[in-house]
């Protein structure tokens, strides 16, 4: 099968960001399938007309620059999506295909997706990894009448569109079917990648040694992005009471993005900038193992808006995928799950101060650690390996492709084409 894979902000290991798009699309090549990415260039400096072709592990992978950053305005960022809709329809158009995929954030995504297949008559499955507009509304990002109008048409046009979508968490799948009643909808999360999370103890220890400021003391850790719906300040503060009750507790930031510079500040502000918690800047997802792999726990956050509980981060599944506990300060599905099975901590969103005390008495509790550690393996390879989730992402496609091709067949017949 011939198909045409939609991602703005596509990334492989040697790249900073999620590479769910990567893994999915390596192992449609690996069953034979032909696969073309749709993307962007986002190379800070680089500008450059006109699309370059690579090769990832047999995905051919197309690139047009478009500048992107968080640091953009939001409007700056809506003329980023609309550029790439733009660019991406025509070359998805031009491209053969048995199915056309299109995998949102932004929601623009899915309007190269629609006429694409439309124009093709093939099938058109779009992905859900984000709730738009219903999480910048939430946000207050989304003011404007006539834009959220817009942006929930745009949602009604995908969805209606599609054969089928999939959600990336219950949350999300629940918000594309209250949008649209009827629409079939697959819940597929973020995946953990084990093989690969699997490090060499001695590559560990050599890490440790190689940071005199961690040697053998407790670490935690956050990877990933320091934008506005991520508030990571929350760790600062928290890291703050944990200084005050175990000064040997060590805090690692990983990341990129809007607030880094005020977290650091704030860092600084404490005296903890180069002691207790360090800062480094985004790192490829290939580094994340090790540094994962030195972590007594990992973390994920996000600002108390109820509408941000439905995430599906990457990190969430990095740390079970390296067997680490992880603290959330948030509900949802992902607080439920560390509930039930006790593979980390649900702190509270509101109060650093308390969360300090938490992490800091659970990074010294042997038992719990070996627990939480055993319990973050066990989901991670029977209910989230990249594999065993790619198995009912494939079903998806296959339940895509079946289901149009008899109407293909019918439309056929009747216009004597067939």
């Amino acid at each position: 099968m011939r198909i045409v894979y939609i991602h703005q902000y596509y990334c492989n290991p040697g790249m900073t960001g999620g590479i769910r798009s990567y893994e999915q699309a390596r192992r449609l090549v690996a069953r034979g399938d032909e696969v073309h990415v749709i993307t962007t260039d986002i190379t800070p400096g680089r500008r450059s007309l006109g699309w370059r072709r690579t090769d990832d592990d047999g995905i051919q992978v197309h690139w047009f620059s478009v500048p992107y950053s968080n640091h953009m305005s939001f409007a700056r960022r809506l003329r980023a999506f609309a550029e790439f809709m733009v660019l991406a329809a025509a070359k998805a158009t031009a491209l053969k295909a048995d199915l056309v995929f299109a995998t949102s954030t932004p929601l623009t995504v899915a309007v190269p997706g629609v006429v694409a297949a439309k124009l093709r008559r093939v099938p058109f499955v779009f992905e859900v990894r984000d709730l738009w507009p219903e999480v910048p509304i939430a946000l207050g990002v989304l003011r404007n009448p006539l834009v959220r109008g817009l942006a929930g048409a745009l949602a009604n046009l995908a969805y209606r569109s599609a054969e089928e979508v999939v959600a990336l968490s219950p949350g999300m799948a629940a918000g594309v079917t209250a949008r649209r009643p009827g629409t079939r909808t697959t819940v597929i999360p973020n995946a953990a990648d084990l093989a690969l999370f699997e490090v060499a103890p001695a590559a560990v220890q050599r890490f440790r040694e190689e940071h005199r400021w961690l040697g053998d003391r407790p670490l935690i850790v956050y990877t990933g992005a320091l934008g506005a719906v991520n508030g990571v300040e929350y760790l600062v503060r928290a890291a703050r009471r944990m200084a005050e009750t175990d000064p040997e507790i060590r805090v690692l930031i990983v990341g990129h993005g809007k607030e880094w510079a005020e977290t650091e500040r704030l860092a600084a502000g404490y005296g903890l900038l180069g002691r207790n918690v360090h800062m480094w800047e985004q790192v490829p997802k290939a580094d994340l193992p090790v540094i994962l792999g030195a972590a007594t726990m990992s973390t994920s956050f996000v600002r108390p808006v109820r509408a941000l509980w439905d995430n599906s981060a990457n990190k969430f599944f990095d740390a079970l995928a390296a067997s680490r506990p992880i603290a959330v300060n948030y509900g949802g599905w992902q607080a439920d799950l560390l509930r039930e099975t006790g593979a980390g901590l649900v702190l509270d969103p509101y109060d650093a101060e308390r969360a300090g005390a938490e992490l800091a008495a659970h990074v010294r509790d042997e038992l719990w650690l070996k627990q939480a550690r055993e319990a973050a393996h066990r989901l991670a390879v029977q209910r989230f390996s990249r594999d065993l989730l790619f198995a009912e992402f494939e079903a998806v496609l296959t339940r895509a492709a079946a289901a149009r091709g008899p109407r293909r067949a019918m439309t056929g017949a009747q216009s004597g084409t067939a």
